[in-house]
């Protein structure tokens, strides 16, 4: 059996934070505020990975709430989640993440945000895809005020029918 989930979430781009995509640190003035590291690529492929196992979203089992979480980089989250999917029966087969944002471009980052997923999902680089456009100018990412991520996952239960 396989099983396909959606996933998105946007943060606000603030003074005095950290930007982390894709489990990588972008140099530059701004960041992402959240609970965590706010790393909205992975929050999007989490909630997706979530999704398609029926197993709620990121707020049920990272709860802002919580003080473990806070300041927790997202490759933890998603090494979390691949173990609830584990036992539940499932496992990755794909990921496939859209990056929307003005700034940073993704280019000089992609590859190495690539082996980042890949290893926090205990997947092959070649079965994470990431992507990235722009708003072209329009709302609140395309007047540079935050960053959202759309992500799809592929699982498939672990016995492999």
């Amino acid at each position: 059996m396989i099983r396909v989930g959606i996933g998105y979430d946007v943060h606000r781009l603030v003074q005095g934070r950290r930007l982390v995509l894709g489990g990588v640190e972008i140099p530059g003035e701004l960041g992402l505020e959240g609970h965590s590291d706010a790393d909205v690529l992975l929050h999007a492929i989490g909630d997706a990975l979530l999704g398609a196992a029926g197993l709620g979203d990121l707020g049920r089992h990272f709860p802002p709430g919580d003080d473990r979480w806070r300041d927790a980089p997202s490759t933890l989250l998603l090494r979390e989640i691949v173990r609830l999917l584990g036992e539940a029966g499932w496992q990755v087969v794909n990921v496939d993440a859209t990056l929307i944002a003005e700034w940073p471009r993704l280019g000089p980052f992609r590859e190495e945000m690539r082996a980042r997923v890949a290893a926090a999902l205990g997947i092959e680089v070649e079965r994470v895809s990431l992507k990235a456009t722009t708003n072209e100018g329009l709302g609140f990412v395309g007047r540079g005020e935050g960053i959202a991520a759309l992500a799809v996952a592929l699982i498939t239960d672990r016995r492999g029918g």
